[in-house]
């Protein structure tokens, strides 16, 4: 073929689709500038949420399997207050127990139950630990656990609805939302320990000197895992207690390991949480997280008890629970733990791992207070966020504050 004869038909096909591709260019610039615009107002949305105090969630991470879902735990709650009040022992807290084992089961998670009899000032109570599974690439394990009874009142009916619902659905929804995402390091194990509430009217009242009136199921627990030798294999626990309230307002626990404490609220701070997670020190006794902390073992008690108006109140009800503030703890809790699993694991020895043991205000010398009120995050290292399998966004870099202590202390 001749160079005009080619020459004569690249000018016929340019003239034939050059419109065309004049036209498809234009398009692609329209839409790649409504794009930006879209990004550009999604950003100002989240900075608003940020600054208008953590209300909604700072990073609106969009939804996957392996997200956190307010919406989904403030269902579970619901469902555990309808049951009634669950004291130990009570035929309700059996049905409680069999949606929790069957919610469990359908993530796929392994479930075992253990039923033990307690020795109670109310008499002898069949009680009922249920733990779920999740299988990691290391043979230790770290706990995230909650209590699912309620206290038993006799001069008014008690759901419990912060108080051992809120806890209790957030954990359901993260077992799901980690059984979800990809193997961790670590196995994790949810455990909700029956008999945390006391049978006396207030927990020290009755109890018998070494014997307290309260967390049958933690102590079981503990004791359990010494008999089995598994213990040793035990790197944290992470307990949630009453953490749903509309008004979510969390100090943290001094009796807490202040490192475990540290890595959650700064992670907090991070997401635009710091209304939820408070830049202030409280303590908290006799929750789930002392026997694990008389065993040696870092513990942390995330929990809203000293501002929470309605503790051990017949007003303890669904109404005063929120889905945002579950959000907000579910997505915490998501950014927190790869972080934990980090530090963790940097703690292989046996050695390091009982050194390292040396607690909050009761920890290596049970019983001697130090409160965290003393450390400053200001001053914390702060470790480069970590990819998460768990956390589907990136977490965004922003300042801290001093620490500040309640300075006030109540019992279980």
């Amino acid at each position: 073929m001749s160079s005009f004869l080619k020459n004569r038909r690249v000018l016929a096909h340019d003239s034939t689709h050059g419109p065309h591709r004049r036209l498809s260019a234009t398009l692609a610039l329209v839409l790649l500038l409504a794009a930006s615009s879209l990004s550009i107002n999604a950003m100002k949305v989240s900075s608003q949420a940020r600054s208008a105090g953590g209300q909604t969630r700072a990073s609106e991470p969009l939804k996957s399997k392996a997200a956190f879902d307010g919406d989904r735990a403030f269902a579970h709650v619901r469902r555990l207050v309808e049951f009634g009040p669950r004291p130990a022992g009570s035929k309700e807290l059996a049905e409680a127990r069999r949606y929790i084992v069957g919610e469990l089961k359908s993530y796929g998670l392994k479930v075992s139950e253990d039923e033990f009899t307690a020795q109670t000032p109310a008499g002898e109570r069949r009680m009922v630990n249920v733990t779920a599974e999740l299988p990691g690439e290391s043979t230790d394990f770290v706990i995230v656990a909650s209590h699912y009874d309620t206290k038993p009142f006799k001069e008014f009916r008690f759901v419990g609805a912060n108080d051992g619902g809120s806890s209790t659905g957030a954990l359901i929804e993260l077992a799901r939302a980690l059984a979800a995402a990809p193997r961790p390091h670590f196995k994790y194990r949810f455990v909700f320990f029956d008999g945390e509430e006391a049978f006396c009217r207030e927990w020290d009242e009755c109890g018998k000197p070494g014997a307290p009136d309260n967390t049958y199921g933690s102590r079981r627990y503990v004791e359990r895992l010494r008999q089995t030798g598994e213990l040793k294999r035990l790197r944290a626990l992470v307990l949630l207690d009453m953490m749903g309230y509309e008004k979510l307002e969390m100090g943290r626990d001094d009796m807490s390991t202040p490192w475990l404490a540290e890595t959650v609220w700064q992670t907090a701070r991070e997401l635009g949480y710091s209304r939820q997670f408070a830049d202030r020190a409280e303590g908290v006794g006799g929750d789930d997280h002392e026997p694990f902390l008389k065993a040696g073992i870092p513990s942390l008690d995330i929990i809203q008890l000293t501002s929470y108006p309605y503790w051990h109140t017949p007003g303890d009800t669904l109404d005063k629970i929120s889905a945002r503030s579950l959000q907000a703890v579910g997505d915490v809790l998501l950014a927190s733990l790869p972080r934990i699993e980090k530090k963790l694991e940097g703690k292989t020895g046996e050695g390091e791992r009982r050194g390292d043991r040396g607690t909050g205000r009761r920890g290596k010398n049970y019983g001697v207070k130090s409160s965290i009120s003393s450390v400053s995050l200001t001053s914390y290292s702060r470790p480069p966020v970590p990819p998460s399998p768990f956390f589907p966004s990136p977490v965004p870099e922003v300042g801290g504050s001093n620490a500040q202590s309640a300075g006030h202390t109540r019992s279980r």
